[in-house]
């Protein structure tokens, strides 16, 4: 087999030829569809019933602006569908899966979408296999195909002579030991995924938030319905006409319901996750968007995550004294030092030469030159074994030399239960070389070292030591066989050929805390999120850097906040028991042993640049950049967009609950028909428009991550929302009211007047609403109230619409005195929020 792989000009050519590796595409949507399930929605139903009962009393001014109703508010709807349609593709594009191929004889990685037959795979422990493939190389190979077989016990897999008689493995199927090559033989519909993908017609599922609403908006409908029924009967009773009576509950009832909520929440959610994607936060999901808000306990890993995860050998240790290594990240560049003097790369002692060449063929990793526009040396592969390669590379040893001199004839993977990785090299003919790296507790110990039990206390007291200054620290052995035991069975084998082994050294490995790290666990705090630490890494390892980010004290005194080598089971134990407890837990993680977990926590948090693919695929939320603070920061884009629902909730609730007060009360005043009911629709169309979905938009408050995670379970309307919302109502019905009673008392167009007042009091409570009052944040929304107030005068100005809407000219003062006295709108949102804020605090 070719281990080249494909030129690029060949993969094009053939990406052009079969298309991209990707499962069928659910069809867009037509806009007949869209218009069609607008045209469903219960509201306009009854608004369409309404506009045929008019017309068909040649009511034609009422039916017109029922008509432009429908059409305004469709217009809305589809294009807001639309608009969130195109976000959450642009997320899935973002979120797509990669893969490792090898193409002009350099190993690099592709969107997945990009792999085309004929690709040689690499593949590795906790990577999905994108395509079909049959192997052409496989060292203990073992794939998951439960998700196409329903076989839960892990399927071993074999390389043989030729590729056409290697096994085969399918697209979607996931490494779950070993690693191996293999060829691409089916890519996209063609592959055993996209044949299941194609039988399976996906429709959007909604998110726990949309359903909450859509029960919310079942009651209000109910509600506000019997409302409607009673202004109705008291209609009739005052000797008003049937029919008038009939449209005007009817417009009531639509005016009541903010029939464009389902629409701005969707929007909301999928604009909410393009702007978490521009802070390198991908959603896959977007239930977890609403969830984020919610988090009370982030489970935060070590590597990566709170440090740099660029891995850097900084000392080394043998029986002969210790050397330090200078250096910065992967470039294999700087120098080694012993008792001060620098070591001569050509002249190396023999002790510090047999650990790093041990080190350096006891990995799979890569250590990848600069490319053209790169400005350093990067890594394929685990960072630990690439810090090792780059250690290596500062006396000349590299992988690729070593193993042309001893080339690796066998292997025991690393896996989390072993803690450690085994390869056999052959010397000469009939001589061996096996070397063994991995966690010191596990190699640490008889009968895998031969050596003294003096000699290990050394090797375990200095592992101590380099641990609590917080470096990781990797055990290095080896031993030279004349022969190799029998492959009896695995265990046995490995057992025998792991027996006796000498230690060669100690490696510390430094990844220091990130910069951002405690300002990270700072913000957590103050936010009332709790930040833990899960990892597998050495327990004091794990202490020195959680005293150094904050997420422990200096005295060690929260140590329920680190959690030190566990395992995939205790990782899930912990998850559990924190959510036992009521807590919404936020995890971290990049390998195959955190997928569980990731599963299992309310939001799955995996890395972009470090993470497997299992990882990512059990998240919820992936993390380009690696970056805690940027789940920080998704966190607070959560919170954001939960309180802009609520914040539209209370505006238009507020807005049609006036106008059921206004219809109610006003024949109590001496009005029997307060508003007609064109009137009642023109000022929801405005109010519940443009001004409702730009609330959507509103910034953060500047003290949103300086208050606690709202309960999980607080319903929507909850924490004081609804008391609110009648708390505004009746100021908006007074405001309206009062106008109405002295215009009718002074000779003034009553009717008229309390129409402006009605839609320019809401106005006011949109622009009172808003996260910073004062600034020019969020511009649209004064656009939209600007906009909306303009469309509210002309329907008192313009010649066409006055006769449309029945109304009358209002004179120009009349006009400021109701724009001074709906000013009452902003006061009343903004007292009560600042009463709401007295009483949190």
């Amino acid at each position: 087999m070719d281990q080249a792989g494909l030129t690029e000009a060949d993969a094009a050519a053939r990406l052009e030829r079969y298309g991209p590796n990707a499962p069928p595409r659910r069809p867009p949507v037509p806009l007949y569809r869209r218009l069609a399930a607008q045209l469903r929605d219960p509201l306009i139903v009854v608004l369409l019933i309404a506009a045929v009962l008019t017309i068909a009393t040649r009511d034609i001014s009422d039916a017109t602006v029922i008509v432009l109703v429908i059409v305004m508010n469709t217009a809305v709807g589809v294009s807001q569908e639309v608009r969130a349609d195109q976000a959450i593709s642009e997320l899935a594009a973002l979120a797509a899966p990669s893969a490792r191929v090898v193409r002009d004889s350099a190993e690099r990685e592709v969107p997945a979408a990009e792999v085309v037959p004929g690709d040689l795979l690499v593949l590795a422990e906790g990577q999905v296999v994108p395509a079909d493939a049959r192997l052409v190389e496989a060292v203990a190979f073992a794939a998951d195909e439960s998700m196409l077989t329903g076989e839960a016990v892990p399927v071993d897999k074999a390389a043989a002579s030729t590729e056409e008689s290697g096994d085969e493995v399918s697209a979607g199927t996931v490494v779950v030991r070993g690693r191996g090559l293999a060829v691409v033989t089916a890519t996209g519909a063609t592959s055993a995924m996209g044949r299941v993908a194609a039988l399976m017609a996906a429709e959007p599922v909604r998110t726990p938030l949309q359903r909450r609403l859509t029960g919310v908006a079942r009651v209000l409908a109910i509600s506000a319905a019997v409302l409607c029924v009673v202004v109705l009967v008291l209609g009739l009773l005052r000797g008003q006409p049937l029919e008038l009576m009939v449209l005007t509950g009817i417009s009531l009832l639509v005016a009541a319901v903010p029939e464009s909520l389902p629409a701005v929440v969707t929007l909301a959610l999928a604009l909410g996750a393009r702007r978490m994607a521009r802070r390198n936060a991908i959603v896959r999901r977007l239930p977890a968007v609403e969830t984020l808000g919610s988090v009370t306990v982030i489970a935060t890993d070590k590597t990566g995550t709170l440090t740099e995860g660029a891995m850097v050998v900084q000392r080394l240790w043998t029986f002969a004294g210790e050397v330090e290594v200078s250096g910065a990240g992967y470039a294999p560049e700087g120098t080694l030092f012993r008792n001060g003097r620098p070591v001569d790369p050509t002249e190396a002692p023999p002790d510090v030469v047999d650990l790093l060449r041990a080190g350096v063929l006891c990995t799979d990793a890569s250590l990848l030159p600069p490319r053209t526009g790169a400005e350093s040396w990067s890594a394929a592969g685990d960072p630990t074994e690439v810090a090792l390669l780059a250690a290596g590379g500062k006396l000349g040893l590299t992988r690729a030399a070593l193993e042309r001199t001893w080339p690796r004839v066998g292997e025991i993977p690393f896996d989390n239960a072993r803690k450690r990785m085994t390869t056999v090299h052959l010397l000469r003919p009939a001589s061996y070389l096996v070397v063994c790296k991995g966690a010191p507790e596990v190699v640490l110990r008889n009968p895998l070292l031969s050596d003294g039990t003096d000699v290990l206390a050394r090797a375990a007291r200095r592992t101590e030591e380099y641990a609590a200054e917080g470096y990781r620290v990797l055990a290095v052995a080896g031993a030279e066989r004349d022969s190799l035991p029998p492959a009896d069975g695995p265990v046995a084998w490995e057992a025998r050929l792991e027996d006796g082994l000498r230690l060669l050294g100690l490696v510390a490995i430094a990844d220091p805390p990130r910069a951002s790290a405690p300002a990270t666990i700072a913000a957590c705090r103050q936010a009332g999120i709790a930040p833990v630490l899960i990892t597998g890494d050495h327990p004091a390892t794990a202490h020195a850097i959680a005293r150094q980010v904050g997420i422990e004290g200096v005295g060690g005194g929260e140590d329920r906040r680190v959690y030190a080598r566990t395992s995939p089971e205790q990782k899930l134990a912990i998850i559990h028991a924190y959510r036992d407890r009521s807590e919404v837990v936020a995890m971290t993680g990049d390998g195959v042993n955190d997928a569980p977990a990731l599963r299992s926590a309310d939001i799955g948090v995996a890395m972009g640049r470090r993470g497997t693919e299992v990882a990512r695929e059990a998240s919820d939320l992936v993390l380009a950049d690696d970056e805690l603070a940027t789940l920080v920061a998704a966190v607070e884009e959560g919170r954001r967009i939960y309180a802009n629902v609520r914040r539209f909730l209370a505006y238009g609730l507020a807005g049609g609950a006036a106008e059921i007060l206004v219809m109610l009360a006003g024949p109590f005043l001496g009005f029997p028909l307060p508003l007609r009911p064109a009137q009642i629709l023109w000022v929801n169309l405005l109010t519940h428009g443009l001004p409702g979905v730009a609330l959507g938009a509103e910034p953060a408050e500047g003290d949103l991550m300086r208050s606690p995670p709202r309960p999980p379970a607080e319903h929507i309307l909850g924490a004081g929302l609804w008391q609110r919302v009648v708390r505004l109502a009746v100021v908006v019905a007074a405001v309206t009211l009062g106008v109405a009673v002295w215009a009718h008392a002074t000779g003034r167009p009553w009717q008229s007047m309390a129409f402006l007042t009605l839609g320019a009091t809401q106005l006011w409570i949109g622009l009172g609403s808003r996260a910073r009052p004062g600034t020019l944040t969020n511009p649209f929304l004064l656009l939209a109230v600007v906009v909306a107030f303009g469309l509210q005068a002309a329907g008192v100005y313009v010649p066409l619409l006055r006769d449309l809407l029945e109304t009358e000219p209002v004179s120009l003062p009349d006009l400021a005195v109701v724009c001074v006295v709906s000013f009452a709108g902003y006061v009343a949102i903004r007292l009560d929020r600042f009463l709401a804020g007295r009483r949190r605090a």
